[in-house]
């Protein structure tokens, strides 16, 4: 089928070659002049030493686009703009209107793809830190599966460790049922500081900790039995939190820190077989190459430590090698905040040298900036704590519903709740997928529930409204792959916006940047918005009511589709 800008690319690139005697990539992009502007003919020039307005006017002699395009115009010091038939873009509107992909295409070569996110600790609560990680991976999940890979979610929970021996005294202390049940309706901040301050404060449950801590690594089943009530009342409650937050983790997805305890040795061995290893301090480490401190000197990773045990590096080095080898995989995404950015470098550095990471196989850290307050500082509650995060999102169902009501008084309960849900949840997504994820946002109720501006209720309320069309006009969409008449520019506008989906998929596929997905639904509801203020849709005459008809419900299955592979929910009504 092909988009707008893939047909004239294809048309342009072969037109490039034969003026330049090798590939050139045309640069095909959206114009406020004409339709779409290729921006090649200046660096080709630059490289010939030629003028650029001369190797556009050859371009464009020896391009075949008569059939494509309606009006070609050479601008500026050699911008080629060009303006399709609207015949064409027509045909291309309902031929995707037909489709239940909307023009977007499932691989054929479909690879396998780990996806690491969310991460909770054990007995620790989930707090804003962790909502990031969760909605930018559920987001790559759903994105990545829809165009068809298989897709292995890993929710590395932190299960193991030094801490464990406090929360396991701790647990006996107060009994195994009270546990148990504080655990299970999310007291897990009071849980653990209440480990964490016996700990600083006794000795001798200081030299509990430590013995039961001996007593975990080492494999005695009294303990493990702890461990394992500890790890499965955190889950349950991390659980009940991702059902909150509408994301598609389930409890097999947690593979925790403990899951490559019996491979870390082999990983120590396997890279001193590849002759990566150097003693530092005691330490055994890997020594990466293209990283240095800040005296100029090489950066360890460190993978076993002076006094035998073994850290976080040890454990992701063990992951990357079980995902590559063991699961298949080819591509690896690490959602993870941006301060571990070069933790990750390192880590990758150390798999490729291990001779693990090789072509095909590659891994990206796809870090994230930080949720800050109203005061540009991290987000805490107004004690100074941190918020948890079923809080957050409660708050969030709470403001919604009450904007709801508001604006639709007379709406039933059930639905409003149901409405309020989508709405809250989705404010809050949208929020975080809208900004650049390397960048820090600004948490703002106010603005994220607003039905103004680039919001998911502004998004929500565009696809109700057209959804509100067909119910009015008793109609059901056609969807027959009929052409779609465009006589008025509004109509040009929204299909080429509607016809730019494949385009923005593929874009965000690569890069994993959900805010262009997001300012694309929103460009989206824009040109909606303008279309139906200028063209009358069930009161006007043949044949454009139906095209226009036809336009509604593309534009409303695009937002439909576009919101739920960020996780957003797209109701019918508001």
């Amino acid at each position: 089928m092909g988009t707008p800008k893939q047909l004239l690319r294809d048309r342009l690139a072969h037109a490039f070659e034969t003026v330049a005697g090798e590939p050139v990539d045309p640069v095909v992009q959206r114009s406020q002049y004409a339709d779409y502007q290729s921006n090649a003919a200046l660096g080709l020039a630059k490289r010939m030493s030629a003028n650029p307005r001369e190797i556009a006017a050859k371009v464009l002699a020896a391009a075949d686009l008569d059939d494509l395009v309606e009006r070609t115009e050479i601008s500026g010091p050699g911008f080629i703009n060009l303006t399709l038939r609207s015949e064409v873009l027509g045909r291309l509107v309902g031929s995707v209107g037909a489709d239940a992909r909307h023009g977007v295409p499932a691989v054929t070569d479909p690879e396998t793809v780990v996806i690491d996110y969310s991460a909770p600790n054990t007995a620790k609560e989930m707090h804003v830190g962790h909502l990031r990680s969760t909605i930018i991976g559920d987001a790559a999940v759903r994105v990545t599966e829809w165009l068809g890979h298989r897709v292995l979610k890993r929710n590395h929970l932190g299960d193991w460790g030094t801490p464990f021996g406090m929360l396991i005294e701790h647990l006996l202390d107060i009994g195994e049922v009270e546990a148990a049940a504080e655990l299970s309706v999310g007291d897990l901040n009071d849980f653990y500081t209440s480990a964490r301050r016996k700990f600083d404060t006794s000795d001798e449950f200081k030299d509990r900790s430590r013995r039961r801590v001996v007593l975990l690594q080492g494999g005695d089943e009294a303990t493990l039995r702890l461990w394992r009530l500890l790890v499965a009342e955190s889950k349950r409650y991390f659980m009940r939190v991702y059902d909150s937050l509408d994301v598609r983790l389930v409890e097999s997805d947690f593979v925790g820190e403990s899951s490559y305890n019996d491979e870390l040795s082999s990983v120590v061995t396997d890279l001193d077989r590849h002759g990566l290893l150097r003693v530092s301090d005691g330490a055994e480490c890997v020594f990466p190459e293209g990283f240095a401190g800040r005296d100029g000197g090489p950066v360890p990773l460190i993978v076993r430590k002076s006094d035998g045990g073994y850290g976080y590096a040890t454990t992701d080095l063990a992951a990357i090698s079980n995902r590559l080898t063991e699961l298949g995989a080819t591509r690896l995404l690490y959602v993870v905040g941006a301060p571990q950015q070069q933790h990750f470098a390192m880590v990758f550095a150390t798999a490729r040298a291990a001779g693990w990471l090789v072509p095909p196989a590659r891994a990206t850290h796809v870090g994230f900036g930080s949720v800050l307050g109203p005061d540009g500082k991290v987000l805490r509650s107004r004690a100074g704590g941190t918020i948890k995060l079923v809080d957050l999102l409660n708050e969030a169902v709470e403001r919604a519903t009450a904007a709801i009501v508001e604006k639709n008084p007379d709406i039933d309960a059930e639905t409003r709740a149901d409405i309020a849900r989508a709405v809250g949840i989705g404010a809050v997504k949208y929020a975080d997928l809208s900004t650049d994820r390397t960048r820090d946002y600004v948490f703002d109720f106010d603005r994220m529930l607003s039905f103004e501006g680039n919001t998911a209720p502004y998004l929500q309320y565009a696809h109700a409204r057209i959804r509100s069309i067909f119910r009015r006009g008793n109609v059901i969409p056609a969807r027959d792959g009929e052409p779609v008449r465009l006589a008025e520019h509004s109509e040009r506008t929204l299909a080429i916006e509607l016809l730019a989906f494949p385009d923005v998929i593929a874009e965000v596929a690569d890069t994993v940047e959900f805010h262009r997905l997001a300012n694309y639904l929103y460009a989206l509801s824009t040109a909606f918005t303008a279309f139906y203020e200028r063209c009358p849709v069930l009161k006007a005459e043949e044949p454009s009511r139906s095209s226009r008809l036809a336009l509604c419900d593309l534009t409303a299955q695009v937002l439909a589709t576009g919101l739920d592979l960020l996780g957003i929910a797209a109701p019918d009504r508001m």
